[in-house]
């Protein structure tokens, strides 16, 4: 004890530190700098296991120093100084003659790392892959070039998983439009199976022939990869992920929300009527013309000069209104300063615009004259911007009531009551916001669905009940069972994050090494 504090000395070992040094003799330490230096020895007495045959010898051919790196204690790196023995293999028909004795935990052949300090390194690859793995293995105490940590990285051996009994079957892209991979996972768990080079149907095909077991696929709406499980494995079960069907619906329905602009936007400030909107009337009635006098599509294109799906997109409209379009600003410079133009034109219509200019620099304006004329040409300033945009009246009737707040229900039923092709809108959304939920009955209700779709005036959704009937057999699988495609989806989402890492100058061999280890 001293000065009332009670001293307990422990004697620990350098054993008990490392304990790989167990198996040998430590005969000297020496601690330098940033470096501690550590001599051991093997054991004279103790068999060795030949590599080649398997059997025990003790005949020693000679001794040599092997250099191995370790991981760092106290700050320093550490190498391990260890006398090893080379030995004669005692079986004559052995290919080997001599051997080097192996000391477990501490060495391995053809390494000069220990299989602790070696874990780290495969650990710190497999995560940061070259030079940022380089960088935090500096810091680490343990020197190791971007190409080494690579080459690390790929001898990792890539675990084979048994093929699950439900496939999750993903595109994600190499070049963004120029080339894409396929990713293959365990639906159940998550677990990468293989990466596939790119998404070819004959590719996919091929390596479904090679890898039989599998009783579903879960996918997209992709037409490759559904063909692919077709000719590869036709007793398959094909299931459309949920997300994707409402998504495709989403996207039919902002087409029909652009198209009745005219009917919902009143909501909000009055369409502001252009060249453009006449120009649509305009061609709306030549096409319509053309069509009650017999004329087929292509004909009207010809005669007009339009292409083929202008024309198509003019016809499937029974009035111009719903191809008028509402005008969509994005926020600029000048509207902080809106009421004070608006103030001063309806004082003074004739003012300058020089002279306006001057009077919103003194409040603070900082943009330039361009932008303030073009705010005023575009009749911004006597009538706001519409503020609702088709993607929010859209997100709103796609959005779940119970989740939305008192006055964005308020707005919602305005936008549903707006004409009856949005109330027709919002009703059949909800009805296909239900379908969602996997239920036994849901094949039959969806043959209501489509039903419906098709007696409503709603030509986008007639577009989108045409892609479902064209999939069904996948659309009700995937109306009935559990099944989904968020853990590819999120594979997908973990591999753009490995792609950034290595900026694109990987190779894909790397990349799927990556996907694959991760």
């Amino acid at each position: 004890m001293v000065d009332g504090v009670i001293l307990v000395v422990c004697e620990i070992r350098l054993e008990d530190l490392l304990p790989q040094l167990a198996a040998v003799r430590v005969e000297k330490v020496e601690a330098s700098g940033d470096l501690l230096r550590i001599a051991a020895r093997t054991s004279d007495d103790a068999a060795a296991v030949c590599p080649g045959c398997g059997t025990e010898s003790d005949w020693v051919h000679s001794r040599y120093v092997r250099h191995v790196a370790d991981e760092a204690v106290g700050g320093r790196a550490v190498v391990i100084d260890l006398s090893v023995r080379r030995l004669y293999c005692e079986t004559s028909e052995c290919p080997k003659a001599t051997f080097a004795e192996q000391v477990t935990g501490l060495t391995v052949r053809y390494q000069r790392r220990t299989p602790a300090l070696q874990h780290v390194v495969n650990a710190v690859a497999v995560t940061l892959a070259g030079s940022a793995g380089a960088r935090l293995l500096a810091v680490l105490h343990c020197a190791l070039s971007w190409a080494t940590v690579l080459n690390c990285l790929m001898r990792i051996p890539v675990p084979s998983p048994a093929v699950p009994h439900v496939l999750g079957i993903d595109e994600f892209a190499l070049r963004k439009g120029h080339r894409y991979a396929t990713i293959i996972i365990d639906a159940a768990t998550g677990a990468r199976v293989d990466v596939l080079a790119d998404r070819a149907k004959e590719t996919v095909a091929a390596w479904l022939r090679e890898h039989a077991g599998f009783e579903a696929v879960r996918r997209d709406g992709a037409g490759s990869f559904a063909q692919a499980v077709t000719d590869a494995a036709p007793h398959a079960v094909q299931i459309m992920d949920r997300w994707h069907l409402w998504h495709l619906l989403g996207e039919a329905a902002q087409r029909e929300v652009l198209a009745h602009s005219a009917c919902w936007v009143p909501v909000g400030p009055p369409i502001h009527e252009g060249r453009r909107a006449q120009t649509t009337r305009e061609r709306w009635q030549q096409v319509h013309d053309l069509l009650d006098q017999g004329a087929g599509l292509l004909e009207c294109a010809r005669r007009l000069n339009l292409a083929l799906n202008t024309v198509k997109r003019y016809a499937r409209h029974s009035e111009p209104d719903r191809l008028i379009r509402a005008p969509q600003y994005r926020p600029t410079l000048v509207d902080p300063y809106r009421e004070h133009l608006r103030r001063r034109r309806a004082e003074d219509p004739g003012v300058p615009v020089t002279h306006l200019l001057a009077e919103i620099r003194a409040l603070g304006y900082t943009g330039s004259a361009n932008l303030l004329v073009r705010y005023i040409t575009q009749g911004r300033v006597e009538a706001d911007h519409a503020t609702l945009s088709p993607r929010r009246t859209t997100r709103l009737m796609l959005t779940d009531p119970a989740h939305l707040q008192e006055d964005q229900s308020a707005l919602r039923d305005k936008l549903a009551a707006a004409c009856p092709q949005m109330t027709a809108l919002a009703a059949q959304i909800g009805d296909f916001a239900a379908l969602l939920v996997p239920a036994p009955g849901n094949p039959e209700r969806l043959n209501g669905w489509i039903a419906r779709t098709r007696a409503g005036d709603l030509s986008f959704l007639h577009s989108f009940a045409t892609g479902l009937e064209r999939d069904r057999a996948a659309v009700d699988a995937a109306l009935t069972l559990p099944w989904h495609n968020g853990r590819t989806e999120g594979v997908n989402h973990k591999i753009k994050l490995l792609k950034r890492q290595t900026y694109g100058r990987a190779g894909f061999p790397l990349l799927r090494q990556r996907i694959l280890l991760n």
